[in-house]
């Protein structure tokens, strides 16, 4: 039976691990380095065709030709096509904890860092407009299809959404929410704002998806959030999405 592994769940970074001397490393070591750097160029050449294609277009053999590498080869990394899709959200999920999670783990608990978390979502979406968001073209991809790419999506998608729920309740608990606030209505509601401004930014194309996104969230900041937490009324001029 295939086992898929469960991403680890989002949470504080340790402190920074000690690195060894490269060359200290025994030879055999040094090896299984080199086997991991070729490995990576295979995985990001494979992220970035994904992020156009999306997952279901991915093949063992259209990675070959990008990386200008054997079938065989490849084959040796990843061992099948489910094998490499799944690597490829494994990747992806890296990718966005370090961008959008671990920046606002510097901010202190409540609406300061789940404001962090959103804002750096909505930039990673804004740099996306040009390729595509993998955990939602796979969702459109593999949502009816049962299997261990939909269980490593699903579950790298759900280890989010617990990761963001979670900074709602601390924002709750921190006094800078109303006690009557939902905090997974909350939450649900952040989730589905950018997914609108995915779909009106990359699909409509529509240049002030940005700026009516960031509105939206001043607006559930402003239903949710205590008298003295919400946002200020003011004019802001919010950035377009980027053009060609």
């Amino acid at each position: 039976m295939h086992t898929t592994p469960q991403p680890p769940l989002f949470a504080e970074p340790p402190g920074p691990p000690e690195r060894a001397d490269q060359a200290q490393l025994p030879y055999r070591s040094r090896l299984l380095h080199k086997g991991q750097q070729t490995k990576q160029v295979i995985l990001d050449a494979a992220l970035a065709l994904a992020s156009q294609i999306g997952l279901e277009g991915l093949s063992i053999g259209a990675i070959a030709e990008v990386t200008q590498m054997s079938k065989s080869g490849v084959f040796a990394h990843f061992g099948s096509r489910e094998e490499l899709q799944i690597s490829v959200i494994r990747e992806y999920y890296a990718r966005f904890a370090d961008e959008v999670f671990y920046p606002a783990m510097q901010q202190p608990r409540g609406l300061a860092r789940v404001k962090s978390l959103v804002a750096n979502w909505m930039q990673r979406v804004a740099l996306e407009i040009q390729s595509g968001c993998i955990f939602i073209s796979g969702a459109v991809e593999f949502d009816d299809r049962p299997g261990p790419v939909r269980d490593a999506l699903a579950s790298s998608v759900l280890a989010w959404h617990a990761a963001l729920y979670r900074a709602v309740v601390q924002a709750k608990q921190e006094g800078q929410l109303l006690p009557s606030a939902d905090e997974e209505q909350m939450a649900f509601e952040i989730h589905g704002l950018i997914l609108a401004l995915h779909y009106e930014a990359r699909f409509l194309q529509n240049p002030s998806s940005i700026g009516r996104a960031h509105r939206g969230f001043e607006n559930i900041l402003a239903r949710y959030g205590t008298p003295n937490a919400r946002p200020a009324q003011r004019s802001i001029s919010y950035p377009t999405q980027p053009q060609e």
